[in-house]
């Protein structure tokens, strides 16, 4: 690694042990659709009430329920009739989701780039897991489409600390400083935003291809679908033996399918991946 690269793993690092570390603040359209779904007494009116405040977010959730992934018998035309179709628990997962893209730009354009290509590796995976959940496990699809879109997290105080310190870096070092720390730093983050537990692990452990736990979990579901992001490519997870990673197993998929190649798992992984971006 580069002595600019350890100098910002360093300076990274020595702010995490000293807690220290300026971490991004969950929106607040995010914290108030969080705090409305967990309460035991709200309503469907209050969910609607905060989210059309956000005129591009109510569109886009009126857009996802006219989807092949949650198309009914006639067309929704308004956020109230999307959020009833949707149902509390994916409208806010989502919605909290969604809120967070606005944290993925940067006025650096070499910055701006990277947050995005993170921000888009995102969706990718959230899309999958989205399609993965419904089909083939018993875990919630909101929760895995909401851990797909948080898992790269620990990516973006990295980049905006060369952005904010004006570091001159080669690509492939910023990647080494990222592959490091990103894990670390992407836990602490959902810890401080008091995200539960099964998803503030999936960061560390969703690139932990030997773990063994009793039964499958979120970071399983988002090892696997990143895995199936990256196939057919020269990505170095493809030279892995899938048949030994036991992810797999735990949610009952086969290692050998290609899911790409299955026609309708493959269009409405398409189809959740362009609903999210």
């Amino acid at each position: 690694m580069s002595t600019i690269a350890e100098t910002i793993a360093r300076d990274l690092v020595n702010a995490i042990e000293q807690d220290k570390l300026l971490l991004p603040t969950l929106p607040e359209a995010a914290l108030q659709v969080r705090e409305i779904a967990e309460s035991d007494d709200s309503s469907i009116a209050e969910l609607v009430d905060v989210i059309s405040n956000d005129t591009a977010l109510s569109a886009r959730l009126i857009r996802v329920c006219n989807s092949p992934l949650f198309r009914g018998g006639r067309a929704i035309d308004n956020l109230n009739m999307a959020v009833n179709r949707l149902g509390m628990a994916y409208t806010s997962s989502l919605a909290m989701g969604l809120a967070m893209e606005q944290m993925f730009q940067a006025t650096n354009e070499i910055i701006d780039v990277r947050l995005r290509q993170t921000w888009q590796a995102s969706t990718e995976v959230a899309g999958i897991c989205h399609v993965l959940a419904q089909h083939f496990t018993r875990l919630k699809p909101h929760q895995a489409t909401l851990a797909g879109l948080v898992h790269l997290i620990g990516v973006l105080p990295i980049l905006r600390y060369v952005e904010d310190h004006d570091i001159d870096i080669e690509p492939a070092q910023l990647d080494a400083t990222i592959e490091r720390l990103h894990a670390k730093i992407g836990h602490l983050i959902l810890k401080r935003w008091d995200f539960s537990p099964e998803l503030q692990i999936v960061p560390v452990e969703f690139t932990n291809f030997q773990r063994q736990v009793t039964s499958a979990d979120y970071a399983d579901l988002i090892m696997v679908a990143n895995l199936q992001r990256v196939a057919g490519s020269d990505h170095p997870w493809t030279e892995l033996d899938w048949n030994a990673i036991s992810a797999f197993d735990r949610l009952g998929l086969d290692p050998d399918i290609d899911m790409s190649g299955e026609d309708d798992l493959n269009a409405q992984m398409e189809a959740a991946m362009a609903l999210l971006q």
